[in-house]
């Protein structure tokens, strides 16, 4: 029996796990990763890297970032605490999908992640205070590949659901297309 549900996305590649949880009065138990049930992450089901992010207040932007072939990377994106509204942009140039971006509610009830493949660019609001993420990355981060899109780009036209609380100024400076 799979500890995951997958759910499909208009975006080809872009999927939403559901973990199962398993509870009693005590709380809950879940699987939070299993390479062997999503091979899809990465080639070969491999953790270069793990990330934690803490945003404290509500409505902020953090996003929208990528890294540039050879060191596209797949990202599992998941939230330990409060609730967000995760976003991934197809930057893939000879997709069907280019710059189409698709969001979903992640938060620590729903026990929803993303996978995001390479050739997409990610970011979040959140949508409570303190708000907690975790990352597992096929690739090591490699500065000189990182690249980002504005996440208020009008072409990008995402819906925030909420007004923009706070915005790194790195964020803000990315050009628009």
């Amino acid at each position: 029996m799979s500890r995951f549900n997958r759910l499909p996305t208009p975006l080809a590649g872009l999927i939403v796990i559901e973990r199962r949880q398993m509870g009693d009065e005590r709380g809950f138990f879940s699987r939070f990763f299993c390479r062997d049930e999503l091979r899809d992450f990465g080639a070969d089901g491999f953790i270069a890297q793990i990330n934690h992010t803490r945003t404290r207040n509500k409505g902020v932007i953090r996003g929208m970032h990528f890294q540039r072939p050879p060191h596209d990377e797949t990202k599992f994106v998941s939230c330990l605490s409060g609730a967000v509204f995760d976003v991934a942009v197809d930057i893939r140039p000879d997709s069907p999908t280019y710059l189409k971006w698709h969001g979903e509610i992640l938060s620590a009830e729903n026990a929803r992640s993303m996978m995001i493949p390479g050739g997409f660019a990610h970011g979040f609001q959140t949508l409570t205070e303190d708000c907690e993420l975790l990352y597992l990355h096929d690739k090591h981060y490699a500065p000189e590949a990182e690249g980002g899109l504005n996440p208020l780009d009008p072409r990008l036209a995402i819906l925030w659901p909420l007004e923009v609380s706070q915005m790194s100024e790195r964020d803000r400076s990315f050009g628009l297309l």
